[in-house]
């Protein structure tokens, strides 16, 4: 699939970006420090700004409280953060708990065949899904893991960072849908744009859903793992892609 050069978009319309986190705004693992002036003309310019990452619901209720953000979508489509500390569990989970003891005991199925999988650092501070480092599982491992969380009934996805076990229908564009729906009716899918640089980004890049989405360069690495790609690309890789997107919506 031949993606187009971010400069041919007609980003008029745009009035909310939801993006991914890690490899799409930072820059080596690290926010850089251009990256807060970038959020903070992107808010004077009407343009609000959500976080849809995998990362934890304890590491997102950080973010979304320290940065000039409007809310965040935590562990991949599972829950809805707000600034006055709102939480709206976006995943049909009756029994936390018990999803907890499921998720533990996928993964340890798991690293019975992969006895060399760590438990990801922030996945004590996991509400609805379970994480382990992605490290150096090959692309024949990652498979045989989705395959094995097929097997259980369970969905499965990774990023630049981690590997994610989850319920079968959570992704970020079904999370995204969702807050969407219930806290911006105001905003049509023309005007919501998606921006990422992994798999567990694939859902948003669903022309279905959102029409309007942008792969920082670095999104290349897994083009031939992905049936969903974003509609533009950037030149430039990670935060400095994303710089150069709110530059041209700017």
């Amino acid at each position: 699939m031949h993606l187009l050069n971010l400069n041919q978009a007609d980003l008029s319309d745009i009035r909310l970006i939801a993006s991914d986190v890690d490899g799409t705004l930072t820059q080596n693992g690290k926010f850089v420090p251009n990256f807060i002036h970038t959020l903070l003309d992107l808010q004077s310019a009407g343009i609000k700004v959500f976080l849809v990452t995998g990362r934890s619901a304890g590491w997102v209720s950080a973010l979304v409280n320290y940065l000039p953000i409007t809310a965040a979508i935590a562990e991949n489509g599972g829950l809805y953060l707000q600034l006055d500390s709102k939480q709206d569990l976006l995943s049909n989970i009756p029994n936390i708990n018990e999803h907890r003891l499921l998720l533990e005991n996928a993964f340890c199925q798991i690293q019975n065949r992969f006895p060399s999988l760590k438990i990801s650092s922030d996945n004590q501070f996991r509400i609805t899904d379970w994480t382990f480092d992605v490290d150096d599982l090959s692309a024949d491992d990652i498979s045989a893991i989705a395959g094995k969380c097929c097997e259980m009934g369970l969905g499965f996805t990774y990023s630049t960072v981690q590997c994610h076990i989850k319920l079968a229908h959570q992704d970020k564009a079904i999370g995204l849908t969702k807050v969407l729906e219930r806290y911006f009716p105001e905003f049509n899918q023309d005007q919501v744009l998606t921006v990422g640089d992994s798999p567990n980004d694939e859902a948003m890049f669903d022309p279905d859903k959102f029409p309007m989405s942008v792969g920082v360069v670095n999104i290349l690495h897994y083009q031939d793992k992905m049936t969903h790609l974003p509609k533009y690309v950037t030149q430039a890789s990670e935060f400095l892609g994303f710089a150069e997107l709110a530059k041209l919506l700017l």
